[in-house]
């Protein structure tokens, strides 16, 4: 699903426009979903104590057409329209929506009188996506409002949470119905925790006007992207049709680390998995996986489909040197993380063709990056775009809303995923699924990094309700992966 700035969504409507959509039949569609969501989720509408709240442009013709769409089809048990500013202010395909907004008959007022505070569901259609930095003046007046005097109220915001930017004060919405597609500040932080349970409606935007832009970069991941992976087997496969991974790590004390990433690419489907750890650490691999072969970290690679190097690896200077030689020759896919990127870090590395991934979060790839982690969070998605081009790599930057950079400029956000995650060993585990993935699917590597990405989050939000965000561990992201895999199936 692609991910539209402001910008992009205006062209977008305008050449839906041209193609022959009238901006009041989008308009008038618009309303129609948001109503249609409505029903679903706050039904009975009959019980329902409503205010509308509506700004002058766009976004405030959209809450005209859901108000009357309540009236006449609902008769909610009261509903009120609020007016941000004057009615002749209405321009457009806003002002005849306004025209039969009074032919409807729906009862309006320029402020929220007393009598609206007892409201059980408030419609934020104040501000779209064509607010310009804060919010200010009356608009920041009802902003507050919708968000302090409506204690019994769900907020349901319209496109957007009003004044939804990184500055300012915004509506904290309950649920927000966009339309089309997401947009880029609904995704990504500080303003994703403003959105609430975000909810993308079509209202007539012709769908190749989308898939066939190249212009379009930006994606938000999904099962739609990669379902297909997860069809049912060939009967009569074999353990060899899915796959070999080799995991490089496993250092003295460490061979945890490169266990769970060696059990996570089972769990994705490999069909057999070598980790390659210091002698010392070969039983602890086998005794918490006898699933997993071992071999010595000097042994060949061998006839193996995809390398995963760091987990476990250390600092020791031959290692830091194996990993460097791995990366830069080895003719197969490889997966890097931890002491593996450290190995990078500082170095002028480049992708040397097939395809590198590197699992980084924010403090790795500052290091890699040469900047600070301040730096990388200021903005996670151009930093990591940007490395991927330059340096030829698939960059997965972990962390809130992760970013996986692709080295032709496309780039994916992840929405899975809790602060439960925050735990050692989540990223071998990771590493483990992207691995995995990879192996099964050496001609859909991009559909499987994602796959990996948003399996591993979404893993992590079911392991978090069952054993809560305090006690998730790493191998419990683990356990809660068939259950991540079994949503996808769906």
């Amino acid at each position: 699903m692609k991910i539209l700035t402001p910008a992009q969504m205006r062209e977008i409507d305008s050449r839906t426009m041209e193609a022959g959509m009238p901006g009041l039949v989008l308009m008038e569609n618009a309303g129609c979903r948001v109503v249609e969501f409505l029903e679903r989720r706050y039904a009975p509408l009959v019980r329902q104590r409503i205010v509308v709240v509506c700004g002058k442009g766009n976004n405030g013709g959209d809450g005209l057409v859901i108000a009357r769409q309540l009236k006449i089809r609902h008769h909610p048990a009261s509903l009120d329209v609020v007016l941000a500013y004057p009615p002749d202010q209405f321009a457009g395909d806003a002002a005849a929506q306004w025209r039969m907004l009074r032919m409807a008959g729906v009862p309006v007022s320029d402020k929220v009188e007393p009598r609206m505070r007892a409201a059980t569901l408030v419609i934020d259609a104040l501000l779209g996506t064509g607010l310009d930095g804060p919010a200010h003046g009356r608009a920041l007046e009802l902003i507050h409002e919708m968000n302090s005097a409506f204690p019994a109220a769900g907020i349901v915001s319209v496109d957007v949470p009003s004044g939804l930017n990184d500055e300012g004060e915004s509506v904290r919405a309950a649920h927000t119905v966009t339309f089309t597609a997401p947009k880029l500040e609904q995704v990504m932080p500080p303003c994703c925790d403003r959105v609430g349970e975000l909810h993308v409606v079509e209202i007539g935007t012709p769908p190749w006007m989308l898939a066939d832009d190249p212009a379009l970069k930006l994606n938000l991941s999904g099962p739609e992207t990669f379902g297909r992976l997860f069809a049912p087997r060939a009967r009569g496969a074999h353990k060899g049709d899915f796959g070999h991974v080799l995991v490089v790590g496993g250092a003295p004390g460490k061979g945890g680390a490169a266990a769970m990433a060696g059990l996570a690419a089972l769990k994705a489907g490999a069909g057999l998995v070598t980790v390659a750890s210091s002698e010392d650490e070969r039983r602890t691999v086998t005794s918490l996986a006898p699933e997993l072969m071992t071999q010595a970290v000097s042994e060949d690679p061998g006839e193996k489909d995809v390398l995963a190097i760091g987990p476990g690896l250390g600092r020791d200077p031959e290692m830091t040197a194996l990993a460097q030689r791995l990366f830069a020759q080895s003719a197969l896919p490889v997966v890097v993380d931890a002491d593996g990127l450290n190995a990078l870090a500082g170095t002028s590395f480049h992708g040397p063709g097939p395809c590198r991934v590197l699992t980084p979060h924010a403090g790795e790839m500052a290091r890699l990056a040469g900047c600070t982690a301040t730096d990388i969070q200021a903005d996670r998605l151009g930093v990591a775009t940007r490395f991927a081009v330059e340096r030829n790599v698939v960059v997965v930057l972990k962390g809130q809303r992760t970013v996986i950079a692709l080295p032709d400029g496309r780039a994916f956000v992840n929405p899975t995923g809790t602060p439960a995650m925050a735990t050692a060993g989540s990223g071998d585990v990771l590493t483990g699924l992207i691995a995995g993935l990879m192996a099964q699917w050496p001609d859909r590597r991009e559909e499987a990094i994602v796959a990996a990405v948003w399996l591993h989050g979404r893993a992590g939000e079911l392991g978090a309700a069952d054993a809560t965000e305090q006690s998730l561990t790493a191998t419990g992201l683990i356990r809660s992966l068939p259950a991540a895999i079994r949503e996808v199936l769906r």
